[in-house]
């Protein structure tokens, strides 16, 4: 499905995803002019204009009236606010496509009148590098063209996995929140770097390429990962005794209640929203 063939797209939302998102539609060949936001902070609006040439609109409801899809990307807290500016726009020929966390397609449904095409999704920021995760699930008035659709412009800023509803509060916990984890532990390991004696920019180099180098590790042969440590374990070895130090201080343990905490929290915004 060539990139132009989807209409155009307008953004609800200027912020970081809505960035990476968009960033990476550009980047596999989306026509410019056929990508419109709007974003009611000035400084930001003019940073979007400026860096990537796109047509930023008066307000929602007029970014709404000139889009086949809309992406739907600010804080879901304001959600009530941004449905009703564009309720009077929105028709059924038109794609929802929904970034909020904790939102589920059924209220995103309801506030649009419940006929509604809507796909809920739930990318992160590596989409800025064209490495993004996603997860999308769809709401109840999507046809098998709105579901290639989706699929397709997400997987222009990464990979894109379908899920049921149920099961998107764990995807925000686990890859939505996921790099901020990720980014934590590098610097982490920068910092050990730093500590036994290693400069700065050098300790960082090797941390970031060590966590890439392993994640692609993964994905190329398809191994465990548990597998793949076992063959930088060598008795009696450094890696070993750090694994046991990773271990008694409960890494393991810490990072499951880490994206628990944020599945819980995705839990909670769709409640305050219902």
């Amino acid at each position: 499905m060539p990139l132009s063939t989807v209409g155009k797209i307008g953004f609800i939302g200027g912020g970081n995803m809505a960035e990476a998102f968009i960033k990476g539609l550009l980047n596999g060949g989306f026509p410019v002019e056929d990508i419109h936001f709007f974003e009611p902070n000035e400084q930001r609006r003019q940073l979007m204009v400026d860096r990537y040439g796109i047509s930023c609109a008066e307000n929602n409801a007029a970014l709404v009236e000139i889009s086949n899809i809309v992406v739907l990307a600010t804080k879901p807290q304001i959600l009530d606010k941004v449905l009703k500016e564009v309720n009077g726009a929105f028709d059924d020929n038109k794609l929802l496509v929904s970034i909020l966390a904790g939102i589920t397609t059924t209220t995103l449904e309801a506030g649009l009148g419940g006929q509604a095409r809507v796909v809920r999704a739930m990318p992160n920021t590596p989409a800025l590098a064209g490495r993004g995760a996603a997860a999308l699930c769809p709401g109840m008035n999507i046809n098998q063209e709105d579901r290639r659709v989706a699929q397709h412009l997400f997987e222009t800023v990464g990979i894109a996995l379908w899920v049921e509803e149920g099961q998107m509060d764990a995807v925000t916990g686990l890859s939505g929140s996921g790099p901020a984890f990720v980014y934590t532990f590098i610097e982490a390991l920068t910092a050990g770097g730093v500590q036994e004696g290693l400069r700065l920019d050098i300790a960082h180099a090797l941390a970031v390429q060590t966590v890439v180098g392993a994640a692609h590790l993964v994905q190329a042969t398809g191994e465990h990962p548990a597998l793949l440590r076992e063959k930088v374990c060598s008795p009696a070895g450094t890696t070993i005794s750090a694994i046991r130090v990773l271990e008694e201080r409960g890494l393991r343990a810490t990072m499951m209640e880490a994206v628990g905490a944020a599945t819980k929290r995705s839990r909670q915004l769709g409640e305050e929203n219902k």
